[in-house]
């Protein structure tokens, strides 16, 4: 049997079914039924481990449902964050980042940078040593909350191509919503030049695109992470 990895981002569910370190095709969702679509694909094939790394909480039916539909499920909790000596505080899908970080580049120092709702940055030292990190609006939520909270200011969607310097009320609200945080996480790569780089997320590749720096791009970073936690779970068993 295979293994079933879900993450619940704060916009989307995505999914993707493995065979240890190999992910199959990731499934996307967005709704408000999340239980449901995963009780779907558990419907077709019963996954050996399933492990949810999520930043909604469930209830006792829920869960119950869920381990139900799986010989073995692991959620990304305490237990699980005290396995791999990863903070208490931060979500599971940064956790889950972490720990596939260490796993692709061990013996290197990384600065994980994930480009979703939040523009979320973290640190680890050579040793897999977690030294800290950040948390700012991202991409989209900048564009939203200039609309939202000003009285003039248009709701503008991601734009191909910026200028460095806005010659329109548009432009300027694109420049300074993308330049913003391109200077921002330039900033934060300097902090650790000799730390490889990683980008994650849904607006990774977009970022990636403008950057100067050497880095790489990790769209599945997390299932990869939770991938791996299945795998270490199956040989404990």
């Amino acid at each position: 049997m295979a293994n079933l990895l879900i993450d619940i981002g704060n916009t989307a569910l995505k999914a993707s079914w493995a065979d240890g370190m190999t992910l199959g095709k990731t499934f996307r969702y967005q709704g408000e039924k999340m239980i449901d679509f995963i009780l779907s694909l558990t419907s077709r094939e019963k996954p050996e481990t399933m492990v949810l790394s999520s930043v909604r909480k469930f209830n006792n039916h829920d869960i119950a449902a869920l381990n139900a539909s799986c010989e073995r499920l692991v959620i990304l909790d305490e237990s699980v964050y005290a396995r791999y000596s990863v903070p208490s505080y931060i979500t599971a899908d940064r956790a889950a980042s972490i720990i596939a970080s260490r796993y692709l580049f061990s013996n290197r120092g990384c600065t994980i940078i994930d480009f979703g709702t939040m523009l979320a940055t973290d640190y680890l030292d050579k040793n897999g040593n977690y030294e800290g990190g950040c948390i700012s609006p991202g991409l989209v939520t900048r564009f939203k909350s200039v609309n939202r909270y000003s009285r003039n200011l248009p709701l503008l969607e991601i734009p191909e191509e910026t200028c460095d310097k806005g010659l329109s009320l548009s432009s300027s609200i694109e420049s300074g919503v993308v330049s913003g945080i391109i200077f921002e996480i330039e900033g934060r790569i300097c902090q650790n030049p000799e730390n490889i780089v990683v980008f994650t997320g849904g607006d990774a590749n977009y970022f990636a695109k403008r950057m100067k720096n050497s880095i790489f791009v990790v769209c599945n970073l997390i299932l990869m992470g939770l991938a791996l936690i299945a795998v270490e779970y199956d040989n404990d068993n």
